[in-house]
């Protein structure tokens, strides 16, 4: 019953979008929820031109072909004219399976299917760095920042992870390295702090509900442990944010903690290397969210390998910042570069040829 439902979503998608599409009109179809809309479009409109991308990883074969309905989502896909995946993994995972299930012939970047070539690419989606950059400059920001860091108690380092409570986002294991830290002495409560946001996220969904339970037993334990009558070892927000808080927390942050275990892209470490416009910040960044394909000058770290999360947090707060500040300064400079303009041009420009 769910796949009937997947399909009726997906049926109704591609007939409202074959409606209101003029003659030779160029539709781009996003994300896993409407992988079958491709296919679906160009039974209804041979006219048109059709883009696929997948903001999600695609998962390697092994994992692929246990869906009972991979033939379908395949050829659901095929039918685009181009096919975005956000890294190079992701795209040859989706060669392959498309190789193996549906024995297409691959040439480079061209997958060929029942006599069409499909173009199958990389297409990292960037942030709005010009508007992240004249938002951390705006003076009401910077009065925010003085505010939060005296609501923060002055510390001397601000630890900030900003994530949607899923999961995936590996925010329990990033509290259990704080906490060890902690523990070991190798950090002083007293003189660093650690923010989490974590904005609510399928709160209906049993599996997340757990991971909050999780999450806030953590935070309640490094509290009672490490905090004092004055301060918190942990400041934990179960809410979301306006985009001129999370600037300014951006800004106010010293060490930013983007660990997943895996992500597709994950634009909170653009954003926080958009916003930090002194360069004097470090990013700590998951080798399996997609930004550390581009941002590979950041403190890459394994989540799963609690140890070196702990060193990579202790050397960020501890070791000589100025250090990091040439590798921001490069990172800066790949966000800026790669906006999420340059994003939808390169798909588009891509999608005209290849059509």
């Amino acid at each position: 019953h769910w796949w009937d439902s997947y399909v009726a979503v997906n049926e109704r998608f591609a007939e409202a979008a074959a409606r209101v599409a003029p003659n030779g009109a160029t539709i781009w179809v996003h994300d896993y929820q409407l992988q079958l809309v491709p296919a679906m479009l160009r039974s209804l409109r041979s006219d048109v031109k059709i883009g696929f991308f997948l903001h999600v990883p695609f998962p390697s074969q092994e994992l692929f072909l246990r869906i009972p309905w991979r033939v379908q989502i395949t050829q659901g896909i095929l039918a685009a004219d181009v096919v975005g995946f956000q890294t190079l993994v992701g795209a040859q995972n989706f060669r392959q399976v498309a190789q193996r299930l549906l024995g297409c012939t691959v040439r480079g970047k061209v997958v060929e299917n029942a006599g069409r070539s499909v173009f199958v690419s990389t297409f990292p989606v960037g942030i709005n760095a010009a508007a992240m950059k004249r938002t951390a400059s705006n003076p009401a920001t910077l009065t925010r920042v003085r505010e939060l860091r005296e609501e923060l108690g002055q510390p001397q380092t601000v630890l900030l992870g900003v994530d949607r409570l899923d999961y995936t986002k590996g925010i329990e294991v990033r509290l259990r390295a704080y906490r060890e830290l902690l523990d070991e002495g190798r950090i002083d409560a007293e003189k660093c702090v650690l923010v989490q946001i974590a904005e609510p996220s399928r709160n209906d969904v049993p599996g997340y509900a757990e991971i909050r339970a999780q999450v806030e037993q953590l935070v309640g334990s490094i509290n009672g442990d490490h905090g004092s009558m004055s301060s918190l070892a942990v400041r934990y927000l179960h809410q979301s944010q306006t985009f001129e808080e999370l600037v300014a927390l951006y800004r106010t942050a010293d060490v930013m903690l983007v660990t997943p275990f895996r992500d597709g892209m994950n634009l909170v470490a653009k954003e926080f290397v958009a916003a930090n416009l002194d360069h004097d910040g470090v990013l700590i960044l998951s080798e399996f969210a997609g930004a550390a394909h581009e941002l590979s000058r950041a403190v890459l770290v394994n989540p799963y390998d609690v140890d070196g999360l702990k060193d990579a947090i202790e050397l960020a707060v501890n070791g000589d910042r100025s250090r990091h500040r040439s590798d921001m300064a490069v990172l800066a400079r790949v966000v800026r570069r790669n906006d999420a303009r340059r994003w939808a041009d390169s798909f588009l420009a891509a999608l005209d040829g290849a059509a």
